[in-house]
């Protein structure tokens, strides 16, 4: 592990012990919950990466992810929960754009480097085409994103209390997912697959 890593593997840490404490005094048993499911995915990801190549990229966005939903749940403006808090009012029929809908965003478009990353040695390597390389990494963000509502569906039904929202919000959060996963694509093209010389598709660590 070197030491970037270490140093966002320590950030992490620092935020589930936070975050988790401030939670269990607030017998939120929701968030809760998604620390657990940030647990499972941390070590999953330190248990994998001597076999997959985590770019930094994908480990900042990550941490992003796991602190803007953390801080999601705890942090109050108004005397609501921050992930209700509207960011722009964009619609006047839709609850768009709140800050519910950037933190799908931006997780699920490291969601989607989370996947070029596993596929990177089997399915990169090989030079795809551009087309079928980005329609399978978007179809695989979308996934991620889809397996995340599953998630909160389980989450609703345990805890009935939850904030997690009905069908209009599942939908816009599917919207979000979108969204996400299509900047991710486009991270992927500019930051690793731009270069057109041998070997522009291999990955370093510190990118």
């Amino acid at each position: 592990m070197n030491r970037r890593h270490l140093f966002f593997l320590i950030v992490n840490v620092a935020m589930l012990v936070g975050f988790g404490t401030v939670f269990v005094m607030r017998q939120n048993y929701e968030f809760i919950i998604y620390v657990g499911v940030i647990i499972a995915a941390l070590a999953l990801i330190l248990a994998s990466r001597s076999r997959v190549d985590y770019t930094l990229g994908t480990i900042v966005g990550l941490t992003g992810w796991a602190g803007l939903h953390l801080a999601g749940g705890s942090v109050m403006i108004n005397g609501e929960v921050l992930y209700e808090f509207m960011l722009v009012r964009l619609s006047d029929d839709l609850p768009i754009w709140r800050y519910d809908q950037l933190v799908h965003m931006w997780g699920f478009g490291s969601a989607t480097l989370v996947m070029y990353c596993l596929l990177h040695r089997t399915l990169v390597e090989s030079q795809p085409r551009r087309i079928a390389l980005s329609v399978v990494l978007f179809m695989a963000g979308l996934g991620v994103g889809a397996l995340n509502e599953v998630v909160e569906f389980v989450v609703a039904i345990i805890v009935p209390e939850s904030g997690v929202g009905g069908y209009l919000n599942t939908s816009l959060d599917l919207c979000a997912n979108l969204v996400g996963a299509v900047v991710g694509v486009c991270y992927i093209h500019w930051r690793y697959l731009s270069r057109t010389e041998p070997g522009a598709g291999r990955m370093s660590s510190n990118r």
